[in-house]
């Protein structure tokens, strides 16, 4: 973490530690601020990004063990606009050659299997979103719009028949709501957030957070989040979002794909909940076999034998796909330390967190560098702390 520091690649970060329930480590290293030359701190709150997916999945599983749909529902069921859909035919060149197609199931969002993309992907469809601003920004209006908006564009590709990272979790999140008859950010809050204790999580940032809430840096010289396009040179800690401007500290539009903010405290409340199978200090939030049914491979191989054609926070070869995160199948083949079954997300920001329930392991990084993409940190951070597990 220091030389990380040292050599301008993050502007500082924190690691968490759990294991049997108990914290064995914690560290902290540099700047939230490099600017101001604020410390990176435990209580430095940070944009998890997709690290939000898991959380919106535990919720629509939270929904669906109440037997109030199953998760082979089209998502038509819930959200009209998604109706008599189309995809893009093979080898498409514009985003009017398309097809009738089925329209995508809840498993199928969850799994990112659905067809639908993220405009920071390759492809017609991406480069149609990217157009539209389809990216679920925390200042852009209400969920239920840019949902319609994603509904109205063809899918990249028949459901089912390929892995590609994708909104779908957004639109699942939009699921929540209607099933719910609640927002997602009342939803998380009163659900998941206080029955585990997370008072400094939420889709803006906490009041009274003041400057403990971490700026964004990125090594590109463009949009951070602009991976078709990306450009290096120039300063490696480039300011892009900070304390006072940022559209964080007032959302208006609650992303379940990618739009928490919270402490690394926070998040390994939620971790430590998944590894113990569903119990928290609060009750529970699922039952064990709900957690071990989302925390198993739910596609027909690995990532790889899926053909993707898109960005992933994690490797795609020997990992598997969950609900809310990759499994891993292979250590070999995804060429990283760990055990069968290890689940784990990380998110835009280079955030990053793994569960190990063989080694009753609960393991949580926090940094704000995007795109998570730009060093191999997450599988430096498994080298390390694999390599301290003595028994």
């Amino acid at each position: 973490m220091d030389r990380y520091v040292a050599d301008r690649k993050y502007p500082g970060s924190s690691v968490l530690i759990a294991r049997d329930s108990a914290e064995v480590y914690f560290n902290a290293a540099g700047a939230r601020n490099v600017e101001v030359g604020l410390p990176y701190t435990r209580d430095t709150v940070a944009r998890i990004y997709s690290m939000t997916k898991p959380v919106t999945s535990v919720a629509l599983m939270m929904l669906a063990e109440k037997g109030l749909f199953h998760l082979d529902a089209p998502v038509s069921d819930f959200i009209p606009s998604f109706s008599d859909m189309r995809a893009l035919i093979p080898g498409a060149e514009r985003i009017d050659q398309t097809e009738a197609c089925a329209t995508p199931t809840l498993h199928q969002l969850l799994t990112h299997t659905s067809g639908l993309s993220y405009p920071f992907n390759p492809g017609v469809l991406s480069r149609a979103m990217d157009a539209a601003d389809l990216i679920f920004k925390p200042n852009q209006g209400s969920l239920a719009d840019q949902v319609d908006q994603v509904a109205a564009l063809p899918l990249a590709f028949q459901p089912g028949t390929r892995w590609e990272y994708s909104v779908g979790i957004d639109i699942l999140g939009r699921v929540v709501e209607v099933v719910s008859g609640k927002s997602l950010a009342d939803f998380f809050a009163e659900e998941i957030f206080a029955p585990l204790g997370m008072t400094q999580t939420g889709f803006s940032v906490p009041q009274g957070t003041g400057d403990r809430f971490a700026s964004l840096y990125t090594p590109l010289a463009g949009d951070a989040m602009a991976l078709n396009s990306a450009k290096s040179g120039g300063d490696t800690l480039r300011l892009t979002d900070q304390f006072g401007r940022s559209p964080f500290e007032n959302a208006n539009l609650y992303s379940g794909g990618g739009g928490l903010v919270g402490t690394i405290d926070d998040y390994m409340a939620f971790a430590e909940m998944l590894r113990r199978g569903g119990i928290c200090d609060g009750g529970r939030l699922l039952s064990p076999s709900t957690l071990d049914f989302m925390m198993r491979n739910h596609l027909p191989g690995d990532i790889a034998s899926m053909g993707p054609q898109s960005f992933a926070e994690q490797p795609m070869e020997g990992m598997g796909f969950g609900l809310g995160g990759a499994v891993v199948l292979d250590t070999g083949r995804s060429r990283s330390p760990g055990n069968i079954g290890d689940f784990s997300w990380g998110g835009m920001a280079s955030t990053f967190f793994w569960i190990d329930r063989v080694l009753d392991l609960s393991v949580v990084f926090f940094t704000q560098l995007s795109p998570s993409s730009s060093y191999p940190s997450r599988a430096e951070l498994k080298a390390l702390v694999h390599g301290a597990v003595l028994s």
